[in-house]
């Protein structure tokens, strides 16, 4: 699951991919209706693999988080963004338990399980290339503690 190509733009609905880099900005496509536009160099782009989640540890890349909700729903779709805080809440803390209440509000927890439906509906997620990706992660942090 490469999400460095997957854009969160402020002030957009949605998410985009990047089609190619423009002289004033990004060429992108709406992951929800496919029509093309371009995003403006002063616009507050985000790619998605440069978000995290706080905790009260360390963040988790939403990568992860992402995963764990792939996981729990079995490839399906997860709860609905417009379901109630309290709701929201509970599911939260079943995907993420030590997710950081205080910073973590209800509007990004429905931002969340939007992105994660409108992934998932586009085949985005892929479990088995995160898992193998974790895998080579880890080998290369044993590595440098055995060299260490």
């Amino acid at each position: 699951m490469d999400l460095s190509k997957i854009l969160s733009i402020s002030g957009k609905p949605g998410l985009f991919k990047l089609v190619s880099q423009a002289k004033n900005g990004a060429l992108i496509e709406s992951l929800i209706d496919g029509k093309r536009q371009t995003a403006f160099a002063n616009e507050k782009i985000s790619s998605l693999k440069d978000i995290s989640i706080f905790t009260t540890d360390e963040d988790v890349p939403l990568t992860k988080v992402l995963q764990e909700i792939y996981k729990k729903e079995e490839g399906k779709e997860c709860i609905s963004p417009k379901s109630d805080s309290k709701q929201l809440i509970a599911y939260m803390k079943e995907i993420l338990p030590a997710f950081d209440q205080d910073r973590v509000y209800a509007s990004d927890m429905k931002k969340l399980f939007s992105w994660y439906n409108l992934l998932n509906s586009k085949g985005l997620i892929d479990l088995e290339e995160a898992e193998a990706e974790n895998k080579n992660n880890e080998e290369e942090s044993q590595e440098t503690q055995i060299t260490e």
